[in-house]
């Protein structure tokens, strides 16, 4: 399986918009859909070749229960994050998965992330704790922060 190449900081800009760039803005569409109060995420999983869409999620509470947080309090909201309700839907045992998240994902996900065999996280805002992107790193998931092409193509 071809795995995409890390992207370089002086790197012309593409002729046409990269998957990339396509799955990440999906993402940012996704978390539109949350009804967490403090911070909404979306998250789209793919194939590591890029050609297929295995789950998508944002945050926000079970199926059934009222759509807002339980709480007000930043860390105790009770949503699901955007990251466990995509990886729900992607099957955790297909090696080499790709995600794409808006925020970066906290301990608790990267964790997740890691045990369903995802095997690079592309996030666009870095979460306010930055420990989850070390869990990422330990469990050998390659991390890349990406933004490069965030204004173009609009």
């Amino acid at each position: 399986m071809a795995r995409p190449e890390p992207l370089t900081e002086n790197q012309p800009a593409p002729d046409r918009i990269p998957l990339e760039e396509v799955y990440m803005r999906m993402a940012e569409e996704l978390a539109k859909r949350s009804t967490c109060a403090r911070l909404q995420v979306g998250s789209v999983i793919t194939s590591g070749d890029l050609t297929q869409v295995l789950g998508i999620g944002y945050n926000g509470n079970a199926r059934g229960l009222p759509n807002r947080c339980d709480s007000s309090q930043p860390g105790s909201c009770g949503c699901i994050h955007g990251e466990l309700n995509s990886l729900v839907k992607a099957g955790a045992q297909l090696p080499g998965k790709l995600m794409f998240v808006t925020a970066s994902p906290c301990v608790m996900c990267a964790k997740s992330i890691i045990n369903c065999n995802v095997a690079r996280v592309y996030y666009r805002d870095a979460y306010r704790d930055p420990a989850g992107l070390d869990v990422l790193r330990q469990g050998g998931v390659e991390v890349e922060h990406y933004d490069q092409w965030r204004d173009l193509w609009r």
